[in-house]
């Protein structure tokens, strides 16, 4: 046996947060929690004056519309995005008056002003494009003063995070059965062991978790993300920001049923509900709501949309299908967090949405029945038809083009299951080879299209 270096659990890559950015609102969260626990453990909490915040790169880029400043201020305070109200995090930050006091985790009292997180924007740190600072300062601090604690973080897609000084980010690390670090290396252990790419999965999972806890993991993951698309469904009204962009999935929802209800119909509403599911978990995701990172919040729509289409409208689909649905996803999305990213900073949207696509992809592929060479040839043909794709979002919100961008995604994630199953597997390009190709990619395109709303959609859009 050996220690898995590709494989990420599925109760790492399904977390559950809050909207509207993994990256930007989720990591820098419990980036900010973990400060304010440092502060605890080396005793110089009561020591404290002032706390002070400096975002960079994309952080500082867009971290205003993602909601970064509220959820650096939300994670001082000791909350966690996986367990905390969302109300509780919407506005610490822009609320701030004159006199303000934070209280740290661990009970101490500071003032508090919006000046105490700074956005530097042109600046970009060589750890990872979102990078923040977080520095604590004695009462007496004087402006040449060494601050008593200083620390620097980066948030590098998902929800993930890995400090300044570290190589690679905290996650669950132990000796598994299975081990990969390639599609061709997973599909040669499911030839010779004589297994689905959602039994290595299992395997690898059991052995970080133990059957019971996983599958109650799964099921957590699931509910999360139901309760999502039931919210997204029936909340109306106009998404925060700017733009005014106005939510439609409880409009389409509406339309749906009132058409599936009529006697006589003359079309397949499958597509239309998938779009629905998906603009309802996008919708969600920018109103700051509860989601889960599919594997981020930007593309959090996608795995949750298929994932219902399959549950409505494939005969047979059930519970246990759901859990392994999400199992071959996270097996194909560590695949891709290993060896390029999930981060629209780092690699655009082709490293989120595109990555969400051929999970999804491989996942629907998996349960339709698909062989692994069936399930590896979808998620390749989800994943390359996204190469190329810019994170632009329209005024630093993950709304334009984001959240249609998840419900056009979701119909490709079925398609390319569906063509993938008329195959028997094999096919030119690998999927390794598209993941590689997407990290280049990512590496040749220029920084303003990776999530600083600097270029495309972002400059040619008029916000009203």
């Amino acid at each position: 046996m050996k220690t898995v270096t590709a494989y990420v659990s599925a109760l790492d890559l399904f977390s559950i947060g809050i909207g509207p950015s993994s990256s930007h609102t989720v990591g820098p969260m419990r980036a900010a929690r973990l400060f304010a626990e440092d502060l605890v453990a080396t005793g110089r909490l009561n020591e404290v004056g002032r706390i002070r915040c400096s975002l960079f790169g994309s952080l500082g880029s867009t971290g205003l519309g993602h909601g970064t400043p509220d959820a650096v201020l939300a994670g001082l305070t000791g909350l966690r995005p996986e367990t905390c109200d969302p109300n509780q995090v919407r506005g610490c930050w822009a609320g701030i008056e004159d006199g303000a006091h934070l209280i740290l985790l661990g009970g101490r009292s500071i003032p508090i002003q919006s000046s105490d997180v700074r956005f530097e924007p042109r600046t970009r740190l060589p750890g990872h494009p979102n990078a923040l600072t977080l520095s604590a300062w004695a009462t007496d601090s004087t402006a040449d003063a060494v601050p008593l604690l200083e620390e620097t973080f980066y948030s590098i897609g998902g929800g993930f995070i890995r400090r300044g000084t570290e190589r690679s980010s905290a996650q669950t690390r132990v000796t598994q059965p299975l081990p990969y670090d390639s599609s061709a290396q997973l599909l040669a252990l499911c030839d010779s062991h004589d297994l689905t790419i959602c039994e290595v999965a299992r395997r690898n999972e059991e052995a970080i978790h133990g059957a019971a806890a996983l599958d109650d993991g799964l099921d957590a993951i699931w509910e999360a993300m139901h309760t999502c698309v039931e919210a997204g469904l029936r909340t109306t009204g106009v998404l925060p920001g700017g733009l005014k962009v106005k939510r439609r999935a409880s409009a389409v929802r509406s339309r749906l049923e009132e058409y599936d209800g009529l006697a006589l119909r003359d079309r397949d509403t499958s597509t239309e509900w998938l779009h629905a599911f998906a603009l309802a978990v996008n919708e969600e995701n920018a109103a700051g709501g509860r989601v889960v990172t599919a594997p981020t919040n930007g593309a959090a729509g996608i795995i949750p949309a298929v994932g219902h289409y399959y549950l409505r409208f494939v005969p047979g689909a059930d519970a246990a299908g759901i859990r392994r649905y999400l199992l071959t996803a996270v097996a194909i999305g560590s695949l891709v967090k290993a060896n390029a990213s999930i981060s629209g900073a780092e690699g655009g949207c082709q490293a989120e949405v595109g990555a969400a696509c051929a999970m999804a992809s491989g996942a629907l592929c998996a349960v339709l029945g698909g062989t692994p060479r069936q399930v590896e040839n979808a998620a390749e043909i989800a994943m390359e038809h996204h190469l190329g794709l810019t994170c632009d979002p329209v005024g630093g919100l993950v709304q334009v083009p984001c959240i249609e961008r998840n419900a056009i995604a979701s119909s490709t994630a079925v398609s390319a299951a569906r063509l993938a199953l008329h195959g028997d597997g094999t096919h030119l390009v690998s999927l390794d080879t598209v993941i590689e190709t997407m990290r280049q990619t990512g590496l040749d395109m220029m920084t303003k299209y990776k999530e600083t709303s600097e270029g495309g959609l972002a400059v040619n859009v008029i916000e009203c």
